[in-house]
């Protein structure tokens, strides 16, 4: 049964750094432009950002009004208002909803929105109510492939569009148990496939800060609900860059955790398909990474899930010293769109401000290996889950191309195709065990592309043709084939003011590390709190 009042309704001249070669390290320098929004002082040898800027989002807020203000508010800020009783969560909810109202229509980030009276209601209700985390009276809405007990779940997909999730997946009923007030679903693709978040049963998200372009995908509603102000922190997901494609493109941070820390829903196989996972999404690393610290943990249904200890009292860190590899377009291996590596590697400075020493690596392995592997595994593991929906006709031809694509493709690999894919994949492992004990980080863009026109994905990129759907996201299988933990981190914005971002890519397990890196990274940059959206 839905909730009171749910209803679901959808619209149909900066440096490049140069090589550096094996056994010549070289330490960058150099500043990027400040602006009179964002100064800098320093501590501890790292950039900060400065108060000044802080001051001046909030005369921004406030001259906008009491609910702007609100939803410019970091999450834990708001918490601790929430917690000193100078905010209510009716008022909270309140400036959710009227931001949603105001901007919504034109974004379409949010879907399945509840009925407002019933969300006051229980806004309401939680004004009583124990704060057993910071997520406690604050709105949030779920990506739609994620149950949520009477939400709709449509997957994107004319197959479900009338689903109601009868109970909450395991990540999302953590959200719940800490206080979260779920207000409806935000936008995907069909079942998640592809980076560009369109579909027949809501229609197509579009980029706040670049109208009538992708806000990217899977996790597309997510980064433009945030970007957009309507959301504080947003839960996703990430196989194929849904986490990190989406921040950099609307100027948001995105985590893709080591495989295993957020486990999934313990049904069916828990040990064969290890490329998927849920992660948070935030305008700051701190909210993140509060967010994460609800999500994950062990589950013992899960048998390859981690323990997982707090890493918000240990975010803040040194970041001095701290070794970055830079893979930049993989040796040629990976077109880019004309700008990106430009923008990307002039960016990359900010890292010398706060500290860090970065070098050009040389491709560690050949992109072909790690493409053959990717392909091989992801269709396989898209086969096991669409299979049955694409072995019923009716069902098959209410699937998109692309979906049907993927599950024929899983069906016609042989076991000694998936066996030679693993055996890439696990080579992949070594080699990275080996760069991270030279480098604490590696990075590249999030995408290779700028944010595109809503009608489809690139065919081509720089000349280069692209034989799939979805080979135009090429740079994010590094991370994604063994399950290493991904940061995306807004990068600022290139021509025409499109927005762009970096992958923070860790060792395994090391998580910690990377959102340290992050959060350094923001204090630095602050882009998010630069750059709002003009949506008028």
């Amino acid at each position: 049964m839905l909730p009171q009042g749910a209803a679901c309704t959808g619209s149909a001249g900066i440096r490049v750094i140069r090589a550096v070669r094996a056994g010549r390290r070289r330490n960058l320098t150099g500043n990027i432009g400040v602006s009179s929004l964002h100064l800098r002082r320093r501590v501890a040898g790292r950039s900060v950002l400065a108060s000044p800027a802080r001051l001046g989002q909030d005369r921004r807020a406030q001259q906008e009004g009491p609910k702007m203000e609100l939803i410019r508010r970091d999450a834990l800020e708001l918490s601790q208002m929430l917690d000193r009783g100078e905010v209510s969560t009716t008022e909270v909810m309140q400036a959710a909803l009227d931001r949603i109202a105001a901007v919504n229509g034109q974004i379409n980030a949010i879907t399945c929105l509840r009925d407002p009276d019933a969300l006051l209601a229980e806004a309401r209700a939680a004004e009583t109510a124990a704060r057993p985390s910071f997520l406690a009276g604050l709105p949030v809405a779920v990506k739609d492939l994620a149950n949520v007990a009477g939400l709709p779940n449509s997957q994107g997909s004319l197959i479900f569009r009338d689903a109601i999730s009868a109970t909450d997946d395991l990540a999302i009923g953590r959200m719940r148990a800490a206080g979260a007030l779920f207000i409806g679903k935000t936008n995907v693709p069909e079942f998640g496939l592809g980076s560009h978040s369109v579909n027949p049963v809501h229609g197509g998200t579009t980029n706040p800060h670049a109208p009538g372009r992708s806000a990217g995908g899977s996790s597309g509603g997510a980064a433009a609900a945030l970007a957009a102000g309507m959301q504080w922190v947003c839960d996703g997901s990430d196989m194929m860059g849904s986490l990190r494609n989406p921040a950099g493109w609307c100027n948001v941070y995105g985590f893709r955790p080591t495989w295993g820390r957020v486990p999934a829903e313990p049904v069916g196989d828990v040990f064969l398909h290890q490329l998927s996972t849920l992660g948070p999404m935030a305008r700051n690393v701190r909210d993140l990474t509060a967010l994460l610290d609800v999500m994950a943990g062990h589950d013992p249904r899960q048998p390859l899930s981690l323990d997982h200890q707090p890493m918000l009292p240990r975010l803040e860190a040194d970041v001095t010293g701290r070794r970055i590899g830079w893979l930049g377009d993989w040796g040629g291996a990976y077109p880019m769109e004309a700008g990106v590596m430009e923008h990307c590697a002039a960016a990359l400075s900010t890292f010398a401000d706060m500290g860090c020493v970065v070098e050009e690596v040389a491709p560690p392995m050949p992109a072909a290996d790690l493409w053959d592997s990717w392909r091989i595994l992801r269709a396989f593991a898209n086969a096991a889950r669409l299979g049955a929906l694409h072995d019923d006709p009716a069902r098959r031809a209410l699937m998109k191309p692309d979906a049907i694509w993927e599950v024929e493709q899983g069906k016609a690999v042989s076991v000694a195709e998936v066996q030679r894919a693993s055996a890439l994949r696990s080579e992949w492992h070594g080699v990275t065990e080996q760069l991270f004990d030279r480098y604490d980080a590696l990075v590249l863009p999030t995408a290779q592309v700028w944010p595109f026109a809503m009608d489809d994905w690139p065919n081509q990129i720089a000349g280069r043709a692209m034989d799939t759907y979805h080979r135009w996201m090429e740079v994010v299988i590094p991370a994604s084939l063994t399950g290493l933990p991904a940061l995306a981190v807004p990068a600022g914005f290139g021509p025409g003011g499109l927005p762009m971002g970096l992958q923070i890519i860790g060792r395994r397990r090391a998580d910690l590390g990377v959102l340290q890196l992050g959060e350094a990274w923001h204090q630095a940059t602050g882009w998010p709190q630069r750059a709002w959206p003009d949506l008028g």
